[in-house]
Formats: C-alpha cells, structure tokens, sequence
C-alpha cells in the first residue's frame, strides 16, 4: 500500500487500488477505516514514520557517531530510490505535497512524523556535544534538505542532487561538533 502512495500519491492512487495491494476486501477497509482513504493514509503515514525511525534509530545505534549514522541513513535512501527507477522517494514528501487544507488528519500525522524525525536526530547531534537548541536547528536543517534533497534526486531520475547535499550536510555536521567540542 504505501508503494503505491509512494509511486502514485495521495490522489493519484484509488481506493480499489490500495485494496488489491493489501489483499483486502473493500468491506475491510471501511470496517478498521470508517473514515475511507483519509484514514488509511493516516495508517500509511504512520507506519511510514515508525519504519523511518526504527532504521534512523538501527544506524545511530550501530554507529559511535552521528555523521556515520547520518551517511548511513542518507546513502541507504539514495539506493532506495535508485533501486525503485526513481519512483518511490520518501512516503512523507510524496503524501505531503498533495495535500490540501482540507486534509487535517493526514497534515497533522505528517507533521507529528517530521517532527519524530527532526527530535530524533537532535537528540543525537546533542548527545555528541552540540548544545540542545543548535542540535534542535541543525536537525531541522537536516531533515529539510535531505527530503528536497531525495524530491530533486527522484524529478532528475539521478542521485546527484543528493549526494551533493548529503556530503555538505554532513560537513556541516562534522564541523559544528567539532567546534563544539571541548578544547584541551
């Protein structure tokens, strides 16, 4: 299901769609989402941001410092989409940008979703030394550059756009710790 909103966006893909990707039949969907595709694609952000943190939190685990974990979470995006022909990006963007006012459920859940991400990545970079309200900047700088970042690299259909922001990111990254860090 979220493949086909990654691929197709929120208004590009259609309910009987979404049904057959989920194997589902059409009285499931109206059974666990009264709210019809509204709904669903709280459901669909939701998960996408729980899989989002969950690996984002698997690499600043694995990694001693932020900017591997970072490179990390950045160069397995850039192969994603790669790998997909550049049609699935970030699930967030996708659903995001056809979104419309009216939309208030799905805004709010992207806008909880951005935010988990933003936090989670500041409490790394403020775990590494920085001071909490330029972690909190840094992340919000981060997190925007990487997403127009991963949109410019899926409109050019190459990664260029995104290897160039993520390797001045995380030189961005690497110099504010490092002025940060306590002189000897």
């Amino acid at each position: 299901m979220l493949g086909a909103l990654q691929r197709r966006g929120l208004h590009g893909v259609g309910l009987n769609e979404l049904l057959a990707t989920a194997h589902a039949p059409k009285g499931v969907l109206y059974h666990h989402f009264p709210g019809g595709k509204a709904e669903l694609a709280v459901a669909a952000v939701e998960s996408a941001v729980a899989h989002m943190n969950g690996s984002l939190e698997r690499l600043l685990q694995r990694n001693a410092h932020p900017v591997d974990a970072l490179a990390a979470w950045m160069a397995s995006a850039q192969k994603f989409l790669s790998a997909s022909g550049f049609e699935q990006g970030c699930p967030l963007a996708t659903i995001a940008l056809e979104s419309t006012p009216e939309d208030e459920a799905i805004r709010a859940a992207l806008a909880r979703g951005f935010a988990g991400i933003r936090e989670r990545v500041a409490q790394a970079l403020a775990a590494s030394g920085l001071p909490d309200a330029q972690a909190r900047n840094l992340a919000a700088l981060i997190v925007s550059a990487y997403e127009g970042a991963l949109l410019q690299a899926r409109v050019a259909g190459q990664v260029d756009a995104m290897r160039e922001t993520c390797d001045a990111l995380l030189e961005l990254v690497r110099l504010q710790i490092s002025a940060a860090a306590p002189r000897a």
